[in-house]
């Protein structure tokens, strides 16, 4: 795990731009300020006021912040020593800086800004998971031409999770299941009979019947919890756009398009995600999920953290491990080991710094193309409708994300989720279907389509 690094010290730090200054950006932009061999000195984002107003936020003297709006004025800030706020990422290119941070959310410019970033020779640290369930792996492929690494970022579960996976591979375990905790608890309070999850408390009054899953049978009892539940979301996009990620860093597949994601207690989850013939609900071995982290009030979180269930081979030493407090199931054939907590950009800075000192990126070692996230219609979509992205979540009204096996794209496949996004449809697409990419009228994906075609040439030419 990339938990100890070693870098000389006598190595200049690594000069590192951020492309969206929300969120993420803004928390690795105070990273900046803090981490030793790493300097933050450019900002990018559709407004430089904006890139400005986050520097100032996290501490950068307004005297030293300097908006520029082409590249001889971003030359000239450099020069002097100054924070560079800026509208375009093509007019930083001519810039010493080493990684570029893409962190906007947004698929097509985020696809811009990873290309142009490559074609300078620079490394990315591809933070928008939006661009990499399209083409991630194409990427990954164009920046090993030019002698540079696109890489997830520590902190995200995607990078976590590659980390913990490529772990147990080393230590020769055998993995049963992998996967992360969803984006929200669910905090069932007994007493109240309520169920809350992402601000929103229910009545869930059949919660109960199912709260302890004991010595019961599992299917049964995860059906039960997801139907005492269904007034709350048990399913969120960037779930699977993530495991999207780690599919295609690591090769595991899903064993179902839209997830098995049971409810459940932290010390239940290797007794649920096992094999259907050890007493869980997974079809197969080596398969990615995620949980819902099922809690009473004020008790520990597991905080989105991330989780490998494991064969147990040697009886007598799980059994010492799970004295030691080790989650193992209640069979004793498996158990968990877990990272629980994602720190988000406050952790990124160990990504950046392995690209830019070592040129190693920490995602997988040779991604390839074995999953898509594509568009599934959950109600009737009328010829004409925009699939519009939005929201925290960047979702789309009426489509559900399924993972899929990956393919070269024609009119008659399924269409990327994020390459369908804000696309308006040619034709009606009925509730139950794939989004094919002949459905859309593909006017303001032209980045990704681009970067799609060169992938699908990569990856799939016979």
């Amino acid at each position: 795990m990339n938990y100890h690094l070693h870098f000389r010290t006598d190595r200049q730090p690594v000069e590192t731009c951020v492309i969206g200054t929300g969120g993420f950006g803004r928390s690795f932009l105070a990273q900046g300020l803090r981490v030793p061999m790493m300097n933050v000195r450019a900002g990018v984002d559709t407004s430089a006021q904006r890139v400005a107003e986050a520097m100032r936020a996290v501490g950068i003297p307004a005297g030293k912040i300097r908006i520029c709006a082409s590249a001889e004025e971003a030359g000239a800030a450099w020069q002097a020593g100054d924070y560079i706020a800026a509208e375009d990422v093509a007019h930083l290119l001519d810039l010493p800086l080493e990684v570029f941070v893409e962190a906007t959310g947004h698929p097509e410019a985020g696809a811009r800004h990873a290309r142009l970033a490559i074609e300078a020779g620079r490394h990315v640290a591809l933070v928008s998971k939006e661009v990499d369930s399209v083409v991630g792996p194409g990427l990954a492929a164009l920046a090993e031409r030019k002698g540079c690494v696109v890489t997830p970022v520590d902190g995200d579960q995607p990078s976590l999770l590659i980390d913990l996976i490529t772990w147990a591979e080393t230590l020769g375990f055998e993995i049963v299941a992998a996967g992360k905790s969803s984006e929200y608890d669910f905090v069932y309070d007994a007493a109240a009979g309520t169920l809350a999850s992402n601000g929103r408390t229910v009545e869930a009054p059949e919660f109960g019947r199912w709260s302890e899953l004991g010595l019961r049978d599992v299917a049964e009892v995860v059906a039960g919890r997801a139907a005492a539940a269904a007034m709350l979301p048990q399913r969120a996009v960037p779930d699977l756009c993530e495991l999207s990620v780690v599919a295609n860093a690591t090769g595991y597949g899903v064993d179902a398009p839209a997830l098995h994601a049971p409810i459940a207690r932290i010390t239940e989850v290797p007794s649920i995600l096992c094999e259907r013939a050890k007493g869980g609900v997974m079809g197969a071995t080596g398969k990615l999920d995620v949980f819902h982290c099922l809690r009473a009030p004020g008790e520990v979180s597991f905080a989105g953290g991330v989780f490998v269930i494991l064969r147990c081979n040697d009886a007598e030493t799980w059994d010492m491990l799970k004295e030691k407090g080790h989650v193992v199931a209640r069979t004793g054939d498996v158990a968990m080991i877990f990272n629980p907590r994602h720190l988000l950009g406050l952790e990124a800075a160990t990504s950046i710094l392995e690209a830019g000192l070592i040129g190693r990126g920490t995602g997988g070692v040779e991604p390839a193309h074995h999953v898509d996230l594509v568009a599934f219609a959950n109600r009737d979509l009328a010829a004409g409708e925009v699939l519009a992205m939005g929201g925290h979540h960047h979702s789309i009204d009426g489509v559900d994300a399924h993972l899929i096996a990956a393919s070269a794209l024609s009119d008659e496949s399924p269409a990327p989720f994020y390459l369908a996004s804000n696309q308006r449809l040619r034709r009606p697409v009925a509730a139950g279907s794939y989004i094919r990419m002949g459905d859309l009228d593909h006017r303001t994906n032209s980045e990704l389509m681009a970067l799609r075609a060169i992938q699908d040439g990569h990856f799939h030419r016979r």
